[in-house]
């Protein structure tokens, strides 16, 4: 008994038990939301803002691996930073999971396969947007802007591809060319998965705006940028100073700033 108090204490609680504190900390509201085949975590603000705008927040790929050598059974992020970021935005804003995170990957329909090569497959994009679908319903916002993190920034883009509903798109330290992004690292290609840079640009009516860490060894700027430069519009931002994880919490109001203060974007052609 001793034994599993030193142990908890030591921080051996489970990552989505992490996150649900931190939420908790952070006065964010949890849920879960069905998706296609599968159930996703959300986490609300509570923010009441009138200006009809929705942030939807979309992390990173988490723990897929464990010392890149054996697939882990619980691939749910171990560092809240997106949390936090949503947690300075003064617009209503909802953190919305994987599915197979958050405690669910033992679960049918749940196999490694969903967290490892097929992290930003058909199913995974298709289970993403109607989980989103979802929470448009019950939130119905005038205008939607998605917000992914790393992996977050590869499924930001592709299920935009998917939704009329989707106004913007703002990536931090984004994985936008993932074929590129394991070449790099000498990782296997991700069997299963789409690529962003690889399908279609996105209309032209939807913002991007596409955040690079100057200092970010796991995605450097010069790995997505020409994902970028194929997007009609988009806005590209290299942050001094900042690599993958940091120092991206210092920096959000200004960045939260150029996001209220974006030109309207043309019209659908």
């Amino acid at each position: 008994m001793l034994g599993c108090l030193t142990l908890w204490l030591a921080g051996c609680a489970t990552p989505e038990i992490r996150l649900d504190r931190e939420a908790e900390r952070l006065h964010l509201i949890r849920t879960v939301v069905k998706g296609s085949d599968f159930v996703h975590v959300a986490y609300l603000s509570r923010t009441q803002n009138q200006t009809g705008e929705l942030h939807v927040y979309l992390d990173g790929d988490g723990s897929p691996w464990l010392h890149h050598r054996w697939i882990s059974d619980n691939p749910t992020p171990r560092n809240p930073l997106v949390l936090r970021l949503m947690a300075q935005d003064p617009m209503p804003s909802v953190y919305l999971g994987r599915p197979c995170y958050h405690g669910y990957g033992a679960k049918p329909p749940c196999s490694a396969d969903l967290w490892t090569g097929r992290r930003y497959s058909k199913t995974v994009v298709e289970s993403m947007t109607a989980a989103f679908r979802q929470i448009h319903r019950s939130l119905h916002p005038r205008r939607t802007v998605l917000i992914g993190f790393s992996g977050g920034g590869a499924l930001a883009m592709l299920m935009a591809e998917q939704l009329n509903i989707v106004n913007g798109i703002v990536t931090i330290a984004g994985n936008l060319d993932p074929d590129a992004w394991a070449k790099h690292h000498h990782y296997s290609p991700l069997t299963g998965s789409e690529n962003p840079a690889r399908r279609p640009p996105l209309p032209k009516n939807i913002f991007q705006l596409h955040l690079a860490g100057e200092k970010d060894t796991n995605i450097p700027p010069d790995l997505i940028h020409p994902a970028v430069r194929r997007q009609p519009s988009a806005k590209w931002v290299v942050i001094p100073e900042a690599d993958h994880d940091c120092c991206w919490e210092n920096r959000w109001h200004a960045i939260l700033d150029m996001i209220a203060t974006r030109p309207d974007p043309p019209g659908p052609e």
